[in-house]
């Protein structure tokens, strides 16, 4: 299962049924845990940890110093869940010291070729970033975000789960759970209706949504007085209510 041409440390712990391909490179404390399948032209660095049935096509680099002046040799961290997917070339790095000291990526997410993922970024679970798309240091990705082609993401941004990125949108601010946005800089184009209904989301829930959108976006309302009229219906909907907290959390401001 691992090719004679690949260059594993002795420090490295590769689990059962790991493939790891030609001229691949392993370095010390990195963990690779069964069932992965790890391409040509690899090369990881640690401390890593992937998890299980992930598969990760030739020259990804996975786990490498963060991109930070910043940085000064800390053993900071890369934390992979399973089952997900890095195609050609994508690029995560470690952690710094300054955050959390680890960039994290959950399950089941789908990676195209060119991602890159800097340092202390947190992706959720099963997530798609489509080719070229970028995130900054300290972006937070939560759960079923679609970020389309070319995507640019600053540094301490967040994206509520469920939301939707056009191709080639550059995003300064907060995009709020379930919203689409497009454009440079990025702005709201309605809700991600596609995705919801892919999930399964009730036709009620789908409705208070659109009615919260249409106040945060379409009331001409100062944004705390639309916060102030979305209160009834958080009470109705968790949806609405997660879009509701999403907001007033937010330390960078929304796309609005």
């Amino acid at each position: 299962m691992i090719h004679p041409t690949a260059i594993i440390d002795a420090k490295a712990r590769i689990g059962a049924n790991v493939t790891i391909g030609p001229y691949t490179v392993i370095g010390p404390d990195v963990e690779i845990d069964e069932g992965t399948w790890v391409g040509p032209h690899v090369v990881i660095n640690g401390p890593t940890r992937i998890g299980k049935d992930n598969k990760i096509y030739q020259f990804a680099s996975l786990g490498e110093i963060p991109q930070d002046k910043k940085y000064g040799g800390e053993p900071t961290t890369l934390e992979i869940g399973d089952r997900n997917t890095f195609r050609e070339c994508c690029t995560v790095n470690r952690g710094t010291v300054q955050d959390l000291g680890s960039t994290r990526i959950g399950d089941d997410n789908w990676i195209m070729a060119y991602v890159h993922i800097a340092h202390d970024c947190i992706v959720g679970n099963n997530t798609i970033f489509a080719n070229n798309t970028s995130l900054a240091g300290h972006v937070i990705v939560d759960d079923y975000v679609v970020l389309g082609g070319f995507t640019l993401i600053l540094q301490f941004c967040r994206v509520g789960r469920h939301a939707f990125t056009s191709f080639a949108s550059m995003v300064q601010k907060d995009i709020p759970p379930f919203v689409t946005v497009s454009g440079h800089w990025a702005k709201p184009y309605g809700l991600n209706t596609e995705g919801m209904k892919r999930r399964g989301l009730p036709k009620a829930s789908q409705d208070l949504l659109r009615k919260a959108y249409k106040l945060i976006y379409r009331s001409n309302l100062r944004l705390e007085e639309a916060l102030e009229e979305l209160k009834p219906m958080a009470q109705q909907s968790e949806e609405v209510k997660a879009m509701m907290e999403f907001i007033e959390k937010s330390q960078r401001g929304i796309v609005r």
